[in-house]
């Protein structure tokens, strides 16, 4: 009689919302980040011991430091615009009323993804160029394409998080409430 109480006191689990958008999470973009900068720092750092004790350089750690200094600069950037903190002039933005407010986040999520599209398809054109030409790297020789692929994976991945944040009607993705880009913390920095 006790095991019958005891289960029909306890509530049942949550059905799964079937019609919920699957939700990709931020710490993708927050990890990407710090790999690339820890592997910035080891390149640079490696390349400074061995020209310190060799007189002598790496030959690719110039060419390889551009291409994670512009992966890196685009991976923050899609985790800027998942949190809706792209760049943007916040007297307009954060100005008027709260409906006025989400149609200029929807509005910018739109330009956003538009720019991005346009950038996909554009760069997407230049890797097939690329492989279909054999064009090598300034610096080292090896293929371009190498570093060109990233380009409209990474330009996809933020007009996805753009079109995201358009449904979201402006409302920046679920956040760490420690980290510095989250809503709390942007609050606190607006307090006089």
């Amino acid at each position: 009689m006790s095991n019958s109480r005891s289960s029909d006191s306890t509530p049942p689990p949550p059905a799964a919302d079937q019609g919920a958008p699957t939700r990709v999470p931020l710490a993708i973009e927050d990890w990407l980040t710090v790999i690339i900068m820890a592997l910035l720092a080891l390149i640079t750092f490696a390349n400074v011991l061995v020209r310190y004790f060799t007189d002598a350089s790496f030959a690719w750690t110039e060419e390889v430091s551009v291409f994670l200094m512009i992966v890196l600069a685009m991976v923050a950037g899609s985790g800027a615009v998942a949190r809706n903190r792209h760049i943007r002039i916040e007297y307009f933005a954060d100005s008027g009323s709260s409906q006025r407010q989400r149609r200029l986040a929807v509005f910018g999520a739109a330009m956003v993804a538009l720019l991005f599209t346009l950038l996909t398809v554009l760069s997407a054109r230049l890797l097939v160029d690329d492989v279909r030409y054999g064009e090598t790297s300034p610096g080292i020789g090896v293929p371009q394409w190498w570093y060109t692929m990233w380009l409209p994976i990474i330009s996809a991945a933020i007009t996805l998080r753009a079109v995201g944040l358009m449904l979201r009607g402006g409302r920046a993705a679920a956040d760490n409430p420690d980290l510095p880009t989250s809503a709390a913390v942007r609050d606190e920095e607006r307090a006089p």
